[in-house]
């Protein structure tokens, strides 16, 4: 599988999606309550939506926030990866596949949640999206969230494209599933090489303020990389935070691509 290319790199395609940034979702909501009309301000929701030590009040207008998130598992380094963050009181946010994943690993779907972790959607199949008509786009999703559900009894509320590839049938069929699409602003291409200290450099190089990282837990070298990660952006004062804590007070918005 080919994964973890930049959205920056120019794989986002589609010129009708309503893209925004964690920081103009943020401004929005409050833009919005502070007139009376919003609807929803949207601070997690439980299991899927905890951030760093399970503080959800956690205010990333004010705080140095970063996402940590992981595609394409669970796999054989899952667990290893949920002993490293359970042990430096961060939460992260996993974007499932379906076939050969969560349905391999019911288990470790469940320890996910069960321990504040935001779970989204990574697809079924890891099918490129923008090269599937609706209905197709719909069954890639729609299993994976199935899937989910059955395991957590929540379905998510997050997707990620595969390589960040999207369009506006994916963004129209996202919005009719109630789901968003997260993009991201650090990738250490941890595909392509098993060096854990280079992906550490990757990541520790890109690592900005309002940043989603990606890494996907299925590869060898990333969840050695994961402590040091952990600790040096904590040493620049970040506060690691899931995705939908990243947005808040805004909630996640059905068939809005995010994007740092």
């Amino acid at each position: 599988m080919l994964l973890g290319l930049t959205a920056a790199g120019g794989l986002l395609t589609g010129c009708g999606q309503d893209r925004t940034t964690p920081a103009e979702a943020r401004a929005a909501a409050r833009a919005e309550a502070g007139s009376g009309s919003g609807t929803s301000t949207g601070k997690g929701d439980g299991t899927h939506g905890k951030g760093t030590g399970g503080d959800a009040a956690v205010d990333c207008a004010k705080a140095k926030c970063i996402a940590l998130t992981f595609d394409a598992g669970p796999g054989p380094h899952t667990a290893r990866l949920l002993d490293i963050l359970k042990e430096k009181k961060v939460h992260a946010t996993f974007f499932l596949l379906g076939e050969n994943h969560v349905l391999k690993h019911p288990e470790l779907v469940r320890r996910e949640a069960a321990e504040g972790h935001e779970i989204g959607n990574h697809t079924w199949t890891h099918e490129r999206l923008d090269q599937l008509p609706a209905d197709r786009v719909r069954e890639e999703l729609g299993r994976t969230q199935d899937a989910i559900r059955q395991i957590t009894g929540k379905a998510p509320v997050l997707m990620r494209p595969p390589q960040g590839r999207t369009n506006d049938t994916v963004h129209e069929v996202t919005r009719l599933l109630g789901l968003s699409e997260v993009l991201w602003s650090a990738t250490a291409s941890d595909y392509a090489t098993t060096d854990t200290r280079l992906i550490g450099d990757r990541i520790l190089d890109q690592a900005g303020r309002d940043g989603i990282i990606l890494l996907h837990d299925i590869y060898d070298g990333t969840v050695p990389a994961v402590p040091r990660i952990i600790d040096e952006l904590r040493a620049r004062g970040y506060t690691f935070v899931t995705v939908s804590q990243l947005l808040a007070p805004a909630a996640p918005r059905p068939g809005t691509v995010y994007h740092p």
